[in-house]
């Protein structure tokens, strides 16, 4: 027995010595991108065989599988809340969320793997956690046709999601089953530092990888100016020691970036602007399409490997800001909800292009541009990255949400919001928002038509809450979160993502010729509104000539009109 187990012990060590962890990237000398399945497939064989490697799988996506979440921890300890109670430094890391634009998939893969098998050292102080897949959906439909202009690798997934949503728009309205495990994924790990992979469009220059972070201005503070001043030119630093030269994001889609570009404005519907809600340090690495894949998959490791050296260098002061930043939301008494960008204030910065021009197109004859590789050049262009804090709004004590608004209420709860239930029906004193006036575009953007330039008009009212109603208190770290979500003139509120749109339909009315009498008898029981009338006579003659928008005027002010019409069904309690 002795022997035959000592047998059987030799052959399983001879086997999992002999699994083969070479990508398919690197099996084709990077022509080939891995498929979904081989993904899985991959980090199953990998983690069963490393113990360091934790392999979990966490909610559901559209495209009817869940989301998987590997998880490097050196010391084994794959509880989130111990690592970070010994002070370890998370750093979250999502691939594939455009499956078109695979680097991060396959540069983790070797990442993982090269950790594991000892060719790399992951330092003490550092766990990582990636989603391997984000955009599975995209994933499996795969294709050598989409991303026509992109150089390899040979096929891919296409850019919309099961749904056929772009999932980096997603971030705050959660519309795909994706962007609900995400925001799981993101509470449960809690990251200090995100790092979401893609490749970029647009104009044509010599860099490989440029670098978009949250807007620093956007994230403020503290934790702002040392992303500004530390994080970012450590990072190019370390790059530069590399042989990359890293830029911001390219940010210029019209014709060449010669002149420069306006920074990123990266609102929560995008993944670095909804990380920054919850004070993370949050980054989109964008690989150049036109680069050969090789070359991107490399540039996206070696990126990767200086947010860890960056990060564990770092680590202290990381964790103080971050807590500094969680404690402060909770004190907080105003929050901007628009930033805007000083067009008189630059900063300079070393971009590497390519001559361009115009010829004639081969298909219209017009002019169309060109640029010219036999060509490079290298100067200093004017990049805005000022942007100033607009439209402060008080925080309230708290909010009161009924209950049928639920679709909000279920975001809610799934960001971790600390909430109670009203226990009782009651009367609450509460500041109510009218909504005043507001935009909307005229064709539909990611299942929606988004509401822009949104004013309210603010009044006090006592309003009767049921049992079972939201009580939310402003105490909390998700304060900022609640913040630009729940004020509707917030640019990616939850009322400009038409989640409040039924109050804008007006349910109850009146038939003209019965309200005329009704309308006459309260104007004489009313002498106030009769005075009002007649001065919007006097000053109207549009309205003085329209008896419809005379008799509407009674109708709205007086106790016969809906209430819930354009009444904001989130109620502040100052």
């Amino acid at each position: 027995m002795s022997k035959l187990f000592t047998v059987i012990v030799l052959m399983l060590t001879m086997a999992t010595q002999a699994q083969d962890f070479t990508t398919r990237f690197e099996k084709t000398n990077g022509r080939e991108t891995a498929t979904y399945t081989e993904v899985i497939r991959y980090y199953q064989q990998l983690s069963a065989r490393y113990p360091q490697l934790k392999m979990t799988t966490i909610g559901s996506t559209d495209a009817g599988f869940p989301l998987h979440l590997i998880t490097y921890s050196p010391s084994r300890d794959f509880d989130f809340n111990s690592l970070h109670k010994k002070n370890k430094r998370i750093i979250l890391i999502n691939n594939g969320i455009h499956p078109g634009e695979p680097d991060g998939i396959d540069a983790s893969m070797m990442m993982l793997r090269d950790l594991a098998q000892g060719k790399a050292v992951l330092p003490d102080n550092i766990v990582l956690a990636v989603i391997p897949v984000y955009n599975i959906g995209g994933m499996l439909n795969r294709s050598a046709f989409y991303r026509v202009d992109q150089n390899g690798p040979d096929a891919f997934g296409s850019r919309g999601n099961a749904q056929n949503l772009d999932l980096n728009r997603d971030f705050i309205k959660a519309d795909s089953r994706n962007a609900r495990t995400f925001q799981q994924i993101y509470h449960l790990t809690d990251p200090d530092v995100f790092i979401d992979n893609h490749v970029s469009n647009g104009a044509d220059y010599q860099h490989i990888i440029t670098l978009l972070s949250t807007q620093y201005n956007k994230l403020g503070g503290p934790m702002g100016d040392f992303l500004h001043n530390t994080f970012e030119p450590g990072l190019y630093q370390l790059m530069k020691a590399k042989g990359y030269d890293l830029v911001p994001y390219v940010n210029h889609f019209d014709e060449t970036p010669d002149s420069g570009w306006v920074e990123f404005s990266d609102l929560p519907r995008y993944s670095s602007g909804y990380t920054t809600l919850f004070h993370t340090f949050g980054f989109v690495p964008e690989t150049h399409m036109l680069k050969p894949y090789p070359q991107r998959v490399k540039a996206t490791y070696a990126l990767m490997q200086a947010f860890i050296q960056f990060t564990s260098e770092h680590s202290a002061t990381i964790k103080q800001l971050r807590d500094q930043a969680k404690q402060t939301t909770i004190s907080q008494k105003s929050f901007p909800l628009s930033w805007k960008f000083d067009m008189n204030k630059y900063s300079l910065i070393t971009f590497k292009g390519f001559a361009s021009g115009h010829k004639p197109s081969n298909i219209s004859g017009l002019p169309r541009l060109y640029y010219d590789r036999s060509r490079p050049y290298e100067k200093q262009v004017k990049f805005y990255n000022y942007a100033n804090a607009e439209n402060y709004v008080d925080k309230p004590k708290a909010y009161i949400i009924p209950q049928g608004w639920w679709a909000v209420i279920d975001l809610l709860k799934n960001n971790k919001v600390n909430m109670q239930r009203l226990q009782k029906d009651t009367t609450i004193y509460v500041e109510v928002y009218h909504i005043a006036d507001f935009k909307t575009y005229p064709k539909p953007f990611e299942k929606h038509y988004l509401h822009t330039d949104i004013k309210v008009s603010g009044s006090r009212d006592s309003i009767h809450f049921r049992s079972g109603d939201y009580y939310i208190p402003m105490n909390q770290t998700a304060n900022r979160f609640l913040m630009e979500t729940l004020e509707p003139s917030a640019g990616d509120s939850y009322f400009a993502w038409n989640f409040f749109d039924a109050i804008l339909g007006q349910k109850e009315g009146y038939s003209p010729y019965v309200f005329e009498d009704t309308g006459a008898e309260y104007l004489k029981t009313h002498p106030e509104l009769q005075t009002m009338l007649d001065k919007r006579k006097a000053t109207d003659t549009s309205f003085a000539n329209n008896a419809s928008a005379q008799l509407n005027f009674i109708y709205k002010n007086s106790p016969y009109a809906e209430p819930e019409y354009m009444r904001y069904p989130v109620y502040r309690i100052l």
